[in-house]
Order: structure tokens, then C-alpha cells, then sequence
């Protein structure tokens, strides 16, 4: 069985919109594309030459998949774009639009992912494709999540985890900080969220609280 893990580069507040550039994902009237590069490092280059030294296929959304299409077959010298191009490339999608890139299969559903997931072959990896994260999780099919979370805050763009996103814990089980401040870390499903408190007090003040959430005006 093979398994599917994710790579995501993030802001400290959790935006993952167009790290790459500045024409990569301007869509919502984002203003920060290409916020990455000025605050990463060579460890954090090195994290991502590390993370792409197994084998693998890629597991992606349509948008990343038609940004990468139009990005690294094109790229002259680029080790990375050669090995994009040959790697069989799983694309989550309910359009019909086409997949013209070389090695490109179209997934037509999260029961589709969790076929491929139980057959034979490199492990399937995830390049941005934040949209496809919540049924991945939902279906418990994400084997780990590495997170390159940047000492940036962008204020405004799209998120990683949004409302509608499965609860759930992670065991954190790899980390480490580079030198320009960006946290590396990988994390693996950990079971259900558990709750408890610090311990119940009885107060007026607090059963005052208490009724005006019930009435809706706290």
C-alpha cells in the first residue's frame, strides 16, 4: 500500500496562496505572490530536495496541476522539472478539462485516491493542492503532513485548513528550525480531538455567562 503525504508552504497565519510568484495565484485580489522567497533559506531548500529524494508520484488539485503544467516542463536545466515530467501525476478533478501534460491520470473522486492508495507503486506526494486536503483527511487517507510554516503574516488569502475541514489530532514526529526562522515540521494523523478543562468552579459572573450564550447576546 502505498502512502500519501503532503508538503505545504505556509504563513505563521496560515495562508498558502501563491508562495511561488507573483502571477502564480492572484485570484481574490491577493497581493503577496512570491511571498516565500525573501524569507526562506538554504535549509528549507534543502527540506524540499529531501522531501522529493524518494520515489514518488504526484497527487495533485486541478489549479496546482495547471499551475506546475504551465510552469515546470518549461523550465531549462531544472532537475526538478525533468523529474516532474516523468513522474505519473494523479489529478483531482471533476471537470472534464484536459490533462495534457505527459503522465497525467485524472482522479475523478476521493474513492478513486483511495484505489490508487491501495496499490502498488511510490508513495504519492502532495505540492501545494490545498483544496483537496479536507476529504483527504475526512476519508483518512493522509499518511503525514510536512509543514514549511514562514516567519510571515500575510493578513488575508487562502488557507490550508478552513470550515469544513474534518477534526482530528497529530502527533507531531519530525521538526526542526532553520536558520531564518522557518519551523519544518512533520505531522501524523493521531486519532479523534479530546476535550476536558481546567476544572469546573461555580460563579455568579459565570452563570451569568453561561444564559447570555444561551440568549445569544454575550
Amino acid at each position: 500500500m502505498r502512502k500519501i503525504i503532503g508538503g505545504m508552504f505556509l504563513s505563521l497565519d496560515g495562508v498558502v496562496q501563491a508562495p511561488g510568484g507573483p502571477t502564480e495565484d492572484p485570484t481574490g485580489g491577493f497581493a503577496h505572490g512570491g511571498w516565500m522567497f525573501p524569507v526562506a533559506d538554504d535549509q528549507v531548500g534543502a527540506a524540499v530536495g529531501e522531501f522529493f529524494s524518494r520515489p514518488y508520484d504526484l497527487l495533485l488539485g486541478r489549479r496546482t496541476y495547471d499551475i506546475f503544467a504551465a510552469y515546470w516542463p518549461y523550465v531549462e536545466g531544472e532537475e526538478m522539472g525533468k523529474a516532474f515530467t516523468l513522474a505519473n501525476k494523479y489529478v483531482l478533478t471533476k471537470g472534464e478539462q484536459p490533462l495534457p501534460w505527459e503522465n497525467s491520470h485524472r482522479m475523478r473522486g476521493i474513492d478513486d485516491v483511495a484505489m490508487l492508495k491501495q496499490g502498488d507503486g511510490p508513495d504519492l506526494l502532495i505540492q501545494g493542492s490545498s483544496t483537496i486536503y479536507p476529504a483527504l483527511l475526512a476519508a483518512g487517507l493522509l499518511d503525514q503532513l510536512v509543514l514549511y510554516t514562514f516567519p510571515i503574516v500575510l493578513g488575508s488569502g487562502k488557507r490550508l485548513f478552513n470550515d469544513g475541514t474534518s477534526s482530528g489530532t497529530l502527533r507531531l514526529v519530525d521538526h526542526q528550525i532553520s536558520s531564518g526562522g522557518t519551523v519544518l515540521a512533520t505531522y501524523e494523523p493521531a486519532g479523534a480531538v479530546e476535550t476536558g478543562s481546567f476544572g469546573a468552579i461555580k460563579s455568579a459572573r459565570e452563570e451569568e455567562r453561561q444564559v447570555k450564550m444561551r440568549n445569544r447576546t454575550w
